[in-house]
């Protein structure tokens, strides 16, 4: 929330918008969306401090910005994103996405809090306190996500509620434990209680009838996990906002383009969830969604509502979402509102600069040495079989974080049952990285294509143990070991030795590195492993998604196979 103003302010304010002094900042003859008709008006835009506070009339400024041939919109927000899934701490993402937009970001740190409990959220607050953008800090609802998983840390209801009035809290981030809800867990119900006057976001995959009515009646507001048209009709009927979400691995906004209309508009909003910097490099972030949007046949009002003022009254932050007296200076200048293309950004009354970024108080790292895994051998991935029939394959869907239960025969060599790389069932892996507590969960997994080698990650969403992916338990052995030496990250061996690798320190999550430093870490893993066979867009980041034991159907934890429509461990 704003400070109240001054009656000093206030009057400054009032001459600044009747033109009786000069506006601090003025973008002349510039076209200014209007977000109520669709159409563009050429005109003045005059700001003072961090407030527009005239539009349409001519303004003299302090400082002049010469808008002829651009288009003004509103700034973009992404209305539900994991910084730590750009693999860069949340001052790098402010850095990285900034300038292409996006000024307000609601972010959950649940990934980091998972790792390292209110240490991770309280770094994030103080990111958040000094970013260029506005980073909204959720609080992290379900630390750990379920039982089905050993996280580093739990927090519950009296450890977050501290942070409840926190200038930079909206709410309760994504609640993901759905059957916690319904089956009305104490420690659930506990923190649904304290924030039930507040914001709490919602994560509900394929739910829908009573189960629906009731989750949304227990207090939740929307949901980034909608897939299908029919299934975001039901959730818009029913009022839940729905965020349209276009990540690295989740990509929904082909399923639910049509539903972006008028009449919908207003109670949808765009969301990136977890989309790495080399996406954001070749696409964009929020700008992305949008222009592919309006792509699809989506009226560029519609796409420019719904990534704005939509977004803004959801979560109340009824100061911005327009360009219009009284809104809060986020302007993005367009070189064309058809695609996006985005020339230069005004953020709280300032051109966004690199000079902004650079004179930012920094915010020392936390969580380096979060990966307490010991060296593991190649024995540590052998699997026993059993005399019964072979356990279930994790079936991927590219493109999507759904996974498949397949009934496939697991090839066997001897007394062990192995990776059989003809039928691209490969060897998986997930090791608890907390403590020395020795789990390993051991599985099968067909979709990802690999021909030789293996792939490690300490990035395995929720919990974030160690994941690998081979078709060979030495490789296995080789990138697993490798990532214990990096204090996290991801690597990819072949014939013993590692090929490529990317280090992410933080909370064994986030790198040390500049964004693009890290694009390019990506570019080389890319190549690299994509030699190895794959042709998965990101294999790494849709590894990352198989440990998660709240998206339907079958997972894997440190803990071992998870059928998640039983919400229990298989075997």
């Amino acid at each position: 929330m704003r400070a109240p103003l001054s009656p000093s302010r206030l009057a400054d304010i009032v001459d600044q918008a009747r033109g009786k002094v000069p506006a601090d900042l003025v973008v002349k003859s510039v076209g200014i969306l209007d977000l109520t008709s669709g159409e563009v008006t050429v005109g003045d835009i005059a700001v003072a401090g961090d407030r527009i506070v005239g539009i349409h009339e001519t303004y003299r400024g302090a400082t002049e910005i010469d808008g002829r041939g651009l288009v003004a919109v509103p700034g973009f927000i992404d209305s539900h994103v994991h910084c730590e899934s750009t693999l860069v701490p949340p001052l790098e993402f402010d850095r990285c996405v900034t300038p292409r937009g996006t000024t307000t970001a609601i972010c959950d740190p649940h990934e980091i809090c998972n790792v390292l409990g209110l240490t991770g959220l309280k770094y994030f607050l103080e990111c958040a306190a000094v970013t260029v953008m506005d980073l909204r800090v959720q609080l992290s609802s379900c630390v750990p996500a379920t039982h089905l998983e050993t996280s580093g840390a739990r927090l519950e209801a009296e450890d977050l509620l501290p942070f409840k009035h926190h200038p930079k809290v909206l709410g309760l981030a994504e609640f993901m434990n759905v059957p916690g809800v319904l089956n009305k867990d104490p420690a659930v119900l506990a923190k649904l209680s304290a924030f039930s006057d507040v914001q709490i976001d919602g994560h509900s995959p394929l739910l829908s009838s009573y189960d629906l009515n009731a989750y949304i009646a227990a207090g939740v507001r929307n949901c980034h996990e909608t897939t299908s048209a029919a299934e975001a009709r039901e959730k818009l009927a029913k009022g839940m906002q729905v965020l349209v979400r276009e990540g690295t691995v989740s990509k929904d906004l082909a399923a639910l383009s049509e539903l972006i209309t008028t009449e919908r508009a207003p109670f949808l909003a765009f969301c990136t969830d977890d989309r790495n910097p080399l996406d954001i490099a070749e696409e964009g972030h929020v700008d992305y969604l949008i222009r592919a949007a309006i792509g699809r046949g989506v009226r560029p009002l519609d796409a420019y509502r719904a990534a704005t003022w939509s977004a803004a009254r959801h979560f109340g932050l009824f100061d911005r979402g327009l360009v219009a007296p009284g809104q809060r200076a986020d302007i993005v200048l367009l070189e064309d509102l058809a695609t996006c293309k985005v020339h230069s950004v005004i953020c709280r009354g300032a051109p966004v600069t690199p000079d902004r970024f650079r004179t930012r108080p920094d915010v020392p790292p936390v969580g380096l040495d979060s990966v307490k895994l010991r060296p593991v051998t190649a024995a540590t991935f052998h699997v026993a079989a059993g005399a019964g029939a072979s356990p279930p394959v994790i079936g991927i869907r590219p493109g999507q974080i759904l996974t498949d239960r397949l009934d496939v025969e697991v090839a066997r060599r001897g007394d062990t049952l192995v990776a059989d790389i003809s039928r691209d069932v490969l060897k998986i892996a997930v090791l608890g990285r907390h403590n020395d507590n020795g789990n390993v969960g051991r599985g099968f997994v067909k979709g990802f294509g690999l021909k030789r080698g293996a792939i490690a990650s300490s990035v395995g969403h929720d919990s974030h143990n160690i994941c690998v992916i081979g078709c060979d338990d030495r490789d296995m052995e080789t990138a697993v070991n490798r990532l214990i030496e990096l204090r996290g990250g991801f690597a990819a061996a072949a014939d013993g030795k590692i090929v490529a690798e990317l280090a992410l320190p933080i909370a064994g999550l986030m790198s040390e590195r500049p964004f693009e430093e890290v694009e390019q870490g990506l570019r080389r893993l890319r190549a690299a492993v994509r030699a190895l066979g794959t042709e998965l867009h990101e294999p790494f980041l849709q590894m990352a998604f198989l440990p998660l034991p709240v998206i339907p159907h079958l997972r894997i934890t440190d803990k071992g196979l998870v059928d998640v429509d039983r919400f229990e461990l298989v075997g």
